[in-house]
């Protein structure tokens, strides 16, 4: 059975959070994972990383990690100390969630986030020759480290380097390691894929994650998302890995600017209901 999971900046106006306290809220909503900032992890104290990690297991909810590596840490820069200043944040990172017990780390791992191609180039293939040698390298500990690096497929106007199911295979095929997968979120989809469920099917045995959410960033189940060609696409996939919730309904604070909400998505959200809510249209609907 699938598991499903959702991240914490639901609740949040910023990324910087204390992730203890949403274990319980989480699990009482009826949620097998929790994503929460890959960032903060790295930077936490190893004492505190090990009370959310045993909290995690004795509610038996697993935990996944996300990041939008910042401009200074960028994995496929064209300056080398910027490079191997974000090899070096990495590594950081993933030795942090080894530490916890392993797991997935997603997102702009393979670059930064938000970004567009630098002024002065009209071809992304030096970037993304930089950011296979860079991914090469951090493949290398998290095989030891039990860690498995997620590329995220990410829109046109978030990021230029992979905006399709395609480009995202082509690379990991690149990569050749069992600790490099994909993440495919339905927002980025709906936006560049010509056939959502083309683009699940071709991912294929690559597909580790999935991000739900709507086409306006709502919560599963309250939008137009063709939420049942998604599930014979992961059907026809033997797709077994998580389907996490990634919603993002709040304006403010440096998510809502982050992620381009510039208005209440929902008006007076009561925030837990819709997640509990959305969790029973996803089980009834994509599990």
């Amino acid at each position: 059975m699938r598991n499903v999971g959702i991240y914490y900046a639901f609740w949040t106006h910023e990324w910087e959070a204390d992730f203890l306290p949403f274990v319980p809220k989480v699990k009482e909503l009826g949620f097998d994972q929790l994503e929460v900032n890959g960032g903060t992890i790295a930077e936490m104290k190893p004492a505190d990383r090990a009370t959310l990690a045993g909290a995690a297991r004795d509610a038996a909810l697993r935990l996944s990690y996300g990041i939008g590596l910042p401009a200074q840490y960028d994995v496929s820069s064209l300056d080398e100390a910027v490079r191997a200043n974000g090899l070096r944040y990495m590594r950081r990172m993933i030795d942090a969630v080894g530490d916890m017990g392993g797991g997935t780390i997603c997102g702009t791992v393979h670059s930064t986030w938000p970004a567009t191609l630098p002024p002065g180039h009209e071809d992304k293939r030096r970037f993304r020759e930089q950011s296979l040698r860079s991914m090469r390298e951090m493949v290398k500990v998290a095989e030891d480290r039990g860690v498995v690096l997620l590329v995220e497929v990410i829109n046109r106007f978030e990021q230029f380097m992979i905006n399709t199911a395609a480009e995202a295979v082509a690379y990991v095929e690149e990569v050749g390691s069992p600790a490099c997968k994909i993440l495919l979120d339905t927002f980025h989809m709906n936006i560049e894929e010509p056939s959502i469920g083309g683009a699940i099917r071709h991912a294929g045995k690559h597909l580790r994650q999935l991000h739900l959410g709507e086409t306006d960033r709502k919560p599963p189940g309250l939008g137009r998302m063709p939420w049942k060609e998604i599930k014979t696409a992961l059907d026809d996939a033997a797709f077994d890995g998580s389907l996490v919730m990634e919603p993002f309904v709040m304006s403010g604070g440096q998510v809502g600017r982050d992620v381009g909400v510039w208005r209440p998505i929902i008006e007076n959200p009561d925030l837990d209901a819709l997640a509990r809510a959305s969790l029973k249209f996803v089980r009834a609907n994509l599990v």
